[in-house]
């Protein structure tokens, strides 16, 4: 043995556990522990330390085990001593298969075929001394394969009956379990290899390793058995019927998007054709309520005009109160003036010669007394015996130049056609005739018109006296017709 000595490991990372060659170490022994790796020391069989990325010398104030079995004056260790070396990496792309086919029996036929399966792992040592303690043990090291490390023996044949057993164990379980196809299982490998993972992954636990990542890659299928091919004709009927009823579906759906888009058209139009009627139904009712405040406000201000001419009335009548005098008085005024004009016309002789008589007088006296009778018939009483003319208003109005319409009775000059008043036509008629104010029809003088039967002469409904037809006034108390 070398006074000083370098211990360290630099081989494959296929190696798991290496066991240094060497046995027997002095304090000059130095401990070289690279990056991803750690060392295990063991003394007289027990392990008494574990170093990690470093360089150390293997002495007693790194080893105090060390402290009482060194020879101070050799400076050569006593006792037995190992060294292990520990590989932290994560193996990648580790291979598994089962060693025999797995029975799958097709769970809708019944139909049994036999698959295989395979994949590949990522392996790691999660507690080395674990490892170390339960599965190396004396040997010289540990690797996942069989190589030319003289171990005497490999992960791979350490773990392939547990790694088989599980898988055959949960495959079908777990294929079944997810009601996967047979003929579609390579669609879910990446499910069923995280099922795998988590059944096989304690049994790696307990000897201090761990499974980063577990993949299975591939399930061998029996092309050439019988019923797999059964099977795979039952599966090929399956999917054209799937097809059919898909594309049946497809259809389906299409004609129902039509129809609803039909139906939707439909009620869109009808939509748009109600909101077109409501729109003319309100256009309308628009109209009929304008219409209708207009003629409300016609009634308004019609009766704001009654109103206002009441009122002026009501102010006239007022003021002529005030005054001191009514219509009644305005009417004897209008008598006077007319028997006034009466007396002014008593000048004149009737035979046309010069300077007054007797006679002329009396004739223009009358014809005063014949006005005044037709405003106030009481006067007109009083004054019949005077009357030389006793054919009326006509033939007065006819000697003074006037006449007066059938209709409303107002007095016209002797040649007018038509009434200043009422603008009725005045017609030409006889002395026994008038005209009916009610048809307009020639009729002889009396109380009733010959033609429609109307009243020709009316009567005041407050004093009963009676009056011309077509008069405005009572002669008597002045109250309107």
């Amino acid at each position: 043995m070398a006074l000083s000595e370098l211990v360290k490991y630099e081989g494959d990372n296929s190696t798991f556990i290496w066991k240094y060659p060497s046995e027997d170490f002095n304090c000059m022994t130095e401990l070289v522990v690279h990056e991803s790796q750690e060392a295990i020391f063991f003394a007289n069989g027990q392990a008494a330390d574990t170093f990690g990325p470093g360089r150390y010398k293997l002495e007693s104030k790194n080893i105090p085990i060390l402290t009482n079995l060194i020879n101070i004056v050799t400076g050569v260790s006593v006792f037995h001593c190992e060294i292990y070396f520990i590989n932290k990496t994560v193996q990648m792309s580790v291979k598994w298969g089962t060693d025999s086919k797995v029975r799958f029996v097709e769970p809708t036929l019944g139909v049994p075929v036999e698959i295989g399966a395979s994949g590949e792992m990522n392996l790691a040592i999660s507690d080395g001394r674990k490892l170390l303690i339960k599965l190396v043990g004396t040997m010289n090291g540990v690797s996942w394969g069989d190589n030319d490390n003289n171990f005497t023996k490999s992960l791979q044949n350490s773990f392939k009956p547990l790694i088989s057993t599980t898988v055959k164990s949960n495959l079908s379980a777990a294929i079944k379990e997810r009601n996967i196809d047979i003929l579609e299982v390579d669609e879910h490998l990446n499910e069923l290899s995280e099922t795998l993972k988590s059944k096989i992954l304690p049994g790696f636990e307990e000897y201090g390793l761990t499974i980063p990542q577990f993949f299975l890659s591939n399930i061998v299928l029996p092309e050439e058995d019988s019923n797999f091919k059964k099977l795979r004709e039952l599966h090929t009927v399956s999917l054209q019927k799937r097809m059919v009823q898909a594309e049946a579906e497809i259809k389906t759906t299409q004609a129902e998007s039509k129809a609803s888009y039909m139906t939707a058209e439909a009620r869109a139009e009808a939509a748009i054709t109600a909101a077109k009627r409501e729109a003319i139904l309100e256009a309308q009712t628009t109209e009929t309520e304008i219409a209708k405040r207009e003629a409300e406000r016609k009634v308004i201000q019609a009766q704001g005009e009654a109103g206002a001419a009441k009122v002026t009335g009501f102010a006239e009548a007022e003021v002529m109160r005030e005054k001191g005098y009514n219509q009644k008085d305005v009417l004897q005024a209008e008598v006077q003036k007319a028997y006034a004009e009466g007396i002014g016309n008593m000048g004149p002789s009737i035979s046309g010669g010069g300077g007054g008589s007797v006679v002329g007088d009396m004739i223009g006296l009358g014809v005063g007394m014949t006005a005044m009778g037709a405003i106030a018939p009481q006067v007109g009483e009083m004054m019949k015996g005077m009357n030389p003319n006793p054919n009326g208003d006509k033939q007065a109005n006819a000697n003074s130049g006037q006449t007066t319409c059938p209709k409303c009775g107002s007095t016209l000059p002797a040649n007018a056609k038509f009434c200043l008043e009422c603008g009725s036509k005045v017609q030409e008629i006889a002395s026994d005739e008038v005209v009916c104010p009610h048809c307009g029809n020639k009729t002889k003088k009396g109380k009733f018109c010959s033609e429609c039967g109307q009243l020709l002469v009316n009567k005041c409904p407050k004093c009963g006296t009676e009056v011309p037809s077509g008069a405005k006034f009572c002669l008597e108390c002045g109250s309107k017709l």
